[in-house]
């Protein structure tokens, strides 16, 4: 089993009666000998006793010691998450924009500006505080009350009672029973045949005995071999009791617990594929607006002689190439898939730049246990001495199975008794009839049933099943066929199995109790061969999410054997199996060819997944982790999304970015966030490829037509108005539904591939506007035109309109025709554009903007322009590389 690393605890210790706590038992020494205490000398360091501590004792101590929680993690209020919305890259690029418009007294872009931003950052705040709200509630549903020993003085007798776990302080004695979760750091004084689950501090799946030891853990002869999980006689905050019960005092609280402790260890994340994708675009945008305002003021100062007048007209043209519907379209698209995810799926999204990050992921590490296998057992099959299937050995199976549980006065059955009674007849088992058992003990690893044989009278046979080991070696065997049958069982656990072994023995009848002395001279019967249940839904689930191009990969703390096996039983090919001692001696350059690889690492710490996961990221990946125990929270902040269960440790929630609110951790449910991430990642895509194309077409054409004409080419005011008209009809974006093909591979905000179809399609919007000024002076100075600012002014707000619409049409829907998807929100949008573009310059309001009514020669001749635009369009995105953003990698 793999040591955790943790430390004894964090924070100042408040010492309580001048006594301070214990060293967890095995601590070495000063001579590095393990120097373990004894339960009573435990006892008497805490200053209780078996009886547990009275009323008023264990009030004083709450005051020393504090309530048995975890450092709070501290509740950002909803303004400080305004603020901290204000912090983001696009939403910095407007208040950049809104700081120079208010400079040069551009007060219409300037509110406009302002609302935007307010309105994004209202959203962003909005729907973190709704997933906080969620994580709430999921905190209500997680068991917060212990059973402990306590007295109401001193000179009274002790009366266990149910108290809630924060009341907890070091002295008291609780007592643990199946299914309890363990509420502190405890020693054990009594025990009956308890097994602890420590997958959420260990990663190890199978339950692992514990019992009171009461010598010293060493004899001297250096440090022990294993980590303080390993101490039988200890259990740890943040596991919990998988059958038997015991007695136990508590040694730490709170943050002094390992648990806690193990929370130092977290790194802070780095920029996930969301943060790095922004920073690209944001600075590209940056540079573009840095360049353009000078660009248009030397241009006209050099050509026509203007001066600062042109200045409102260049921080127009800045504004135009900006996407100012840019925050608002992403967190109102990142808020209602967040939104859609709670309600039909049951999935909390605590970080809205996280769903997108979900759509970008491309390769998903998980745990084995808890989402492609139970952790639960299953028989397989019994099997002979020489390794060939036979139902006897099952049988007797069931009969000591059957027969301990009945007879050693269990509080629940075992796990593996319970296994092996599904898989056999109780009918067999029952024929028997009981005398009686001597249960499971875990130093002696193996439980006995004494039955009588039907028609076998004065005869009792004794049925022992356990650990491969102990049977054989009370078993009559030569040493050659000892180590044979160990060997086959070795082998056997490299496939993936757990074995049992099973044995008889025939005794004379008699009325003297039998005891473990009599597990003697065994007669060897066979092996019982389990695995791990598999998850129903894991394999369809693994299948979908190679098709939609997502990797798995298993990083466990488990045999590599166990995991390889659950792999192939799921359909997943696990290659060879990577263990982590192997890792320790790479280079990142040798792991980074290993990662991509290998499917399966066993015997994970957590800082081996974490340095596994943080060198997927370093080769350009988008990396998810799933997760759900403490030892999973280095790789949940080196992922860049961590995903968690709902009954994950409460430290785990805390610091996942996405929460599967159903039960367990369901494949099915990720499957369902990553296509609501990818429906996300596309649509906010899109947008900036349609919008950006547009407005940098605009701005080209602006440039060119400020030096050409002897006026402006359009007035703010037009300008303020056109992107207004185009930001209320982007904003239906958010609502847009991708087709199928996009969402079938990762999707990723890619800078570089965003600027090379933007300069494209940019150039190409450019030509079209060029065009539109070559139809407009042919309708202003050819035969009957007349020479008027106005008409230029609404032509060509009219063709800008125009050509936006036909730019959402074509552009999203691709190889598709607009009419396949005219009921849609952008389909209508982008009609009611174009008619707006038609009717303004005929309104009433077109006269206060400073446009007319336009020539009749001017209509067919835009008709033959956004006809030739539309077929160019039509042409531009058949070429690959020019379609739909989707199954391709993100970029580095």
């Amino acid at each position: 089993m793999p040591e955790t690393s943790a430390t004894e605890g964090r924070g100042p210790v408040v010492p309580f009666p001048s006594r301070t706590l214990p060293a967890p038992a095995g601590a070495p020494g000063a001579d590095g000998a393990p120097t373990g205490p004894t339960s009573l000398q435990v006892l008497r360091t805490l200053d209780s006793g078996p009886h547990g501590l009275t009323d008023e004792e264990a009030e004083e101590r709450l005051v020393g010691y504090g309530e048995n929680t975890l450092p709070a993690r501290r509740t950002v209020s909803w303004p400080g998450r305004f603020l901290r919305s204000l912090r983001d890259p696009f939403t910095a690029v407007l208040l950049c924009l809104g700081l120079v418009s208010v400079a040069v007294a551009s007060w219409g872009p300037a509110c406009v500006i302002t609302v935007l931003v307010v309105v994004s950052c209202a959203l962003r705040s909005a729907g973190e505080h709704r997933a906080d709200r969620s994580m709430a509630g999921l905190r209500e549903l997680v068991a917060t009350t212990a059973t402990v020993v306590r007295r109401t003085g001193r000179d009274t007798a002790p009366v266990p009672r149910e108290i809630p776990v924060d009341q907890l302080v070091p002295g008291d004695v609780v007592r643990l029973g199946p299914g309890d979760l363990v509420p502190a750091d405890v020693r054990l004084l009594r025990a009956n045949s308890l097994s602890v689950n420590q997958a959420a501090l260990t990663g190890e799946s199978a339950p692992v005995a514990k019992y009171p030891v009461d010598a010293p853990t060493g004899s001297g002869s250096g440090a022990p071999e294993h980590g303080p999980f390993d101490e039988p006689q200890s259990c740890f905050q943040g596991s919990s009791v998988m059958s038997g019960s015991g007695t136990a005092v508590v040694v730490a609280t709170g943050a002094r617990t390992r648990f806690a402790a193990a929370h130092d260890f977290v790194h802070p994340r780095g920029p996930s594929a969301f943060d790095r994708s922004v920073h690209g675009i944001s600075w590209t945008l940056i540079r573009f607006m840095l360049v353009t305002p000078p660009l248009v003021l030397m241009a006209n100062a050099a050509l026509r002689g203007r001066g600062l007048e042109t200045l409102p007209f260049a921080v127009a043209v800045a504004v135009g190439l900006t996407p100012e519907m840019l925050p608002v379209v992403v967190t109102t698209c990142l808020a209602r898939g967040a939104s859609l995810l709670a309600r039909a799926h049951g999935v909390i999204v605590r970080r809205l730049p996280a769903l997108h990050d979900l759509g970008a992921v491309d390769v998903l590490c998980l745990d084995k246990t808890g989402t492609l296998t139970r952790d639960r057992p299953v028989v397989v099959r019994g099997l002979d001495a020489g390794g060939r299937d036979d139902p006897e050995v099952l049988r007797w199976a069931a009969v000591n199975a059957w027969w301990t549980l009945q007879l050693a006065d269990l509080p629940v059955p075992d796990a593996l008794d319970e296994a092996i009674l599904d898989a056999a007849d109780a009918a067999d088992a029952q024929a028997h009839d009981g005398i009686a058992a001597v249960p499971f003990d875990p130093a002696r690893r193996l439980s006995t049933a004494v039955v009588r044989v039907p028609g076998r009278l004065g005869t009792d046979t004794l049925v022992v099943k356990g650990a491969v080991e102990s049977v054989l070696e009370r078993c009559a065997l030569d040493e050659d066929r000892r180590r044979r049958l160990l060997r086959l069982a070795a082998g056997r656990a490299d496939d993936g199995l757990r074995l049992l072994a099973v044995a008889t023995a025939e005794r004379p009848a008699r009325h003297r109790p039998y005891t473990p002395a009599d597990e003697r001279g065994l007669t060897f019967v066979g092996f019982v061969a389990l695995r791990e249940e598999l998850v129903p839904s894991a394999a369809g689930a693994l299948r979908v999410l190679a098709d939609r191009g997502v990797t798995v990969k298993v990083l466990t703390g488990d045999h590599p054997g166990t995991a390889a096996r659950a792999c192939r039983d799921l359909g997943l090919d696990p290659g060879e199996v990577c263990t982590a001692d192997r890792i320790d001696g790479l280079t990142e350059p040798e792991l980074a060819e290993l990662a991509d690889r290998t499917t399966v690492f066993a015997r994970c710490t957590p800082e081996h997944k974490a340095r596994i996961v943080t060198t997927l990221r370093a080769a350009g990946r988008t990396a998810g982790f799933l997760g759900d125990g403490v030892n999973d929270l280095p790789a949940l902040h080196a992922a860049d999304v961590g995903i968690c269960p709902r009954d994950a440790v409460d430290m785990v929630r805390e610091s996942a970015d996405v929460i599967l609110a159903g039960r367990g951790k369901d494949l099915t449910a990720i499957d369902h966030a990553i296509t609501a991430g990818r429906h996300s990642g596309v649509t906010i895509a899109t947008y900036l490829r349609i919008t950006l194309s547009s407005n940098l077409g605009n701005v080209i054409a602006m440039l060119f037509a400020g030096l050409l004409l002897p006026f402006l080419p359009m007035l703010p005011a037009q300008a303020l108005v056109q992107n207004l008209c185009f930001d209320a009809a982007q904003l239906t974006f958010s609502y847009d539904r991708p087709a199928p093909a996009a969402l079938r591979g990762p999707t990723a905000l890619r800078p570089r591939d965003l600027l090379r179809f933007i300069t494209g399609f940019g150039a190409l919007n450019a030509v079209a506007d060029l065009a539109t000024f070559g139809v407009l002076a042919l309708a202003l100075y050819g035969p009957g035109g007349a020479d008027d600012e106005a008409v230029f002014h609404s032509g060509w707000f009219t063709e800008n309109l125009l050509t936006q619409a036909l730019v959402m049409v074509l552009l999203r829907t691709g190889r598709r025709t607009a009419g396949a998807r005219g009921g849609s929100p952008v389909g209508r949008a982008a009609a009611g554009l174009a008619v707006t573009g038609l009717l303004l310059p005929l309104s009433p309001l077109g006269p206060p903007l400073g446009m007319t009514a336009l020539p009749a020669l001017y209509y067919p001749l835009l008709v033959a322009v956004l006809g030739l635009y539309a077929a160019a369009l039509a042409f531009a995105v058949r070429r690959p590389g020019n379609r739909d953003p989707g199954p391709r990698p993100p970029d580095a």
